[in-house]
């Protein structure tokens, strides 16, 4: 058993985390007691449900309290709210997407789902099953999001008794039926919402994804479908699947095979990687690892190719500081490429600057502002995603530039948060090596690719 004393009247506060945590690290050894461990496990499942309520609570009430602030501080009426979302996501180290995502959920179970909240504050459903419940009735009115709510939690067994997909979809069959034409609205609508992703996948793999209309979707793959049928049967001994990734490829990039696409994908390595076997792995725009053999393999392409049919190569140099290791200039060969020093901060920097926020940079910020006198340069530079460098314009925010392209963002809060640069690749204490003259590097790279 364990025993929690709060603080004064009983009411838990943020210092009073840490003796909660020290006190489940007794947990989780119960010994030869089977029995035991799975209650521990089920109490445990409902107490993150418990602490997922807590949590949004304090997320509604801080987003109310900050945009008061804001409002009192004379902020234009269009810009309260900006920053509220980004700040959340940071107090959760995550990124600023995800948190706009746990600020939507948070205002919509404290304000519009009063019942999801009573099961989650009761550890009866998961935060991912509320999600759901909050997902589903998004395009309803206020009213009637409320009856989902109350029908779902009438069910016999009431939400407890559903499980995620259950829950989902038993909230829109509720929604259609009590507001048809809002659903069918927001379908209309759906199209808007149409694109194409790329998120990494094990094995130096990715997956390639578009959001289409259902009809445009099915006549796409039918499609590949169909060719890739065609050339099975004619002798193709590529699998269906692979026959189809190939000639996605071919037709999206108009080459004659899959391997010949001339598209700059931004790989980066070390000279010891790419000339002298080193194991030391390459990197892909955005931080994505590739094992040194293969690096050396695109380099190098495809020796049984017929002439035209390889995808074409260019190197450009990256200089990094035998000091601080720090990248500070960039090999510019490439005349048909405009925004070279754009690109340096891309390569240098991989992800958005933002701590805990993994997404790609969009956007290239000046940390001393332009307006303040700030230079447009690398040292006064950083990448960053959309949704962070609009988050870094609202009320209050500041950030602080650090020698070595360090940063302290500075919320309205006073909470500060140390964004890094991330290591160039290759550069560890004990791997760092001396630079190598361009001269050595221009004639070494002519024989590498002449082998």
């Amino acid at each position: 058993m364990i025993e929690l004393v709060f603080g004064q009247e009983g009411r838990m506060n943020s210092s009073d985390v840490p003796d909660v945590a020290a006190a489940f690290r007794t947990l989780g050894s119960a010994g030869d007691d089977s029995a035991e461990l799975i209650d521990q496990i089920s109490g445990l499942e409902a107490l993150k449900a418990m602490v997922s309520a807590a949590q949004a609570r304090a997320t509604a009430a801080f987003a109310a309290k900050q945009r008061a602030v804001q409002r009192a501080a004379g902020v234009p009426s269009r810009d309260v709210g900006k920053g509220v979302a980004a700040q959340i996501a940071l107090a959760r180290r995550d990124s600023a997407k995800a948190g706009a995502r746990h600020l939507g959920l948070a205002e919509a179970l404290v304000n519009e789902l009063p019942e999801t909240m009573a099961a989650l504050e009761s550890g009866l459903i998961s935060e991912w099953r509320a999600t759901q419940v909050c997902k589903e009735t998004a395009c309803l009115s206020v009213e009637h999001r409320a009856q989902v709510d109350a029908e779902l939690a009438a069910r016999p067994g009431g939400m407890a008794a559903m499980g995620d997909k259950e829950i989902a979809a038993e909230a829109r069959r509720i929604g259609y039926r009590l507001d048809a034409h809002a659903v069918t609205q927001r379908a209309s609508k759906a199209t808007n919402n149409r694109n194409v992703s790329i998120r990494p996948a094990p094995d130096t793999m990715a997956w390639l994804s578009a959001l289409l209309p259902v009809s445009q979707a099915v006549a796409a793959y039918a499609s590949l479908r169909k060719t890739a049928d065609t050339a099975r049967a004619a002798g193709d001994k590529r699998g269906r699947g692979q026959f189809m990734a190939d000639t996605l490829v071919e037709r999206l990039t108009g080459q004659g095979t899959a391997e010949a696409v001339p598209i700059e994908i931004q790989l980066v390595m070390t000279d010891r990687t790419l000339f002298d076997g080193d194991n030391e792995p390459a990197e892909l725009e955005g931080a994505l690892p590739v094992p040194a053999p293969l690096a050396r393999k695109w380099l190098r392409g495809d020796p049984h190719a017929k002439r035209g049919k390889q995808a074409k190569a260019w190197i450009r140099r990256l200089y990094t500081s035998p000091t601080t290791g720090q990248l500070i200039a960039m090999d510019s060969r490439r005349r048909c490429f405009d925004g070279l020093l754009r690109q340096f901060v891309i390569t240098a920097d991989r992800i958005c600057r933002t701590p805990w926020c993994d997404a790609p940079i969009r956007h290239i910020d000046h940390p001393l502002r332009a307006a303040d006198g700030g230079e447009t340069s690398l040292d006064n530079s950083d990448g960053l995603c959309e949704a962070c460098n609009y988050a870094r314009e609202a009320h209050r925010w500041v950030t602080i530039r650090l020698p070595n392209r360090v940063l302290d963002i500075v919320t309205p809060t006073g909470h500060r948060y140390r964004s890094r640069p991330p290591p160039p690749v290759g550069q560890t204490s004990d791997r760092a090596s001396p630079p190598v003259s361009p001269s050595v590097v221009e004639q070494r790279l002519r024989d590498l690719l002449a082998s």
